[in-house]
């Protein structure tokens, strides 16, 4: 039986911040869940795509913008369960038996990794709790935090949409809550634009453009502001 999981990474110039999220992923390979490895690029002018070949993994190569690209992944996967990263997180390692506990006992739900950031800050460790609450309370994991679900279910929602911003709470909303568990693992995601901005001020902002979505702002007038 052919191993069940293809695991679809979208990337826009991930560089090197790629090479820890594919490491992370030989827990996965040791136990014979992933089938694929499939990286979405968006038109990348650096060393992206060469560390994807360097790490065996399926390239496709077209338009940017993480819908489309995570859209594009899923049509192209060939495994009965998707896995879906983010280029500039990685696993802990964990994540195999938290994916193999999923799928005996969550089948019909999909899975999300707890949230950390790669940060000693002590913001870190609030919008940490304050993104895991929100995820837990209110059915919204963000992108960062993965999301690992069969074929059956990814088709019958409809998949990830073609939009520049929000394709992660597009998706989880059309999940529902009722259809999202969380994952005894934690995904380590990069804290570069908090530390760029501030963690508060970024927080704020990011809140406000998930607040206008809510309120019907499209997703491309969102990710033009969003930077």
């Amino acid at each position: 039986m052919p191993a069940p999981f293809s695991v679809i990474i979208p990337t826009l110039n991930a560089g090197e911040s790629l090479i820890p999220c594919l490491q992370a992923l030989a827990p996965g390979l040791s136990r014979q869940l992933i089938r694929e490895v499939i990286i979405v690029d968006g038109g990348s002018t650096d060393k992206t795509i060469l560390y994807a070949h360097e790490a065996g993994a399926r390239v496709i190569v077209g338009a940017r913008g993480r819908g489309h690209q995570l859209r594009a992944g899923g049509v192209n996967a060939q495994g009965d369960w998707l896995l879906f990263l983010h280029a500039d997180s990685f696993l802990e390692a964990n994540w195999a038996d938290a994916v193999i506990s999923h799928m005996e006992h969550h089948h019909g739900q999909a899975g999300y990794f707890a949230l950390a950031y790669r940060s000693d800050a002590k913001q870190a460790r609030w919008l940490e709790a304050r993104a895991n609450r929100r995820a837990t309370w209110f059915g919204l994991p963000y992108g960062d935090q993965g999301l690992c679900l069969s074929r059956k279910l990814y088709d019958e929602v409809g998949g990830f949409q073609d939009f520049p911003l929000m394709e992660d709470v597009d998706m989880v909303r059309r999940l529902g809550k009722a259809r999202l568990a969380p994952l005894s693992a934690r995904a380590f995601t990069s804290a570069d634009k908090y530390e760029r901005d501030g963690w508060r001020k970024r927080a704020w902002s990011n809140a406000f453009l998930l607040g206008r979505y809510f309120l019907g702002a499209s997703p491309e007038k969102l990710a033009k502001a969003y930077r």
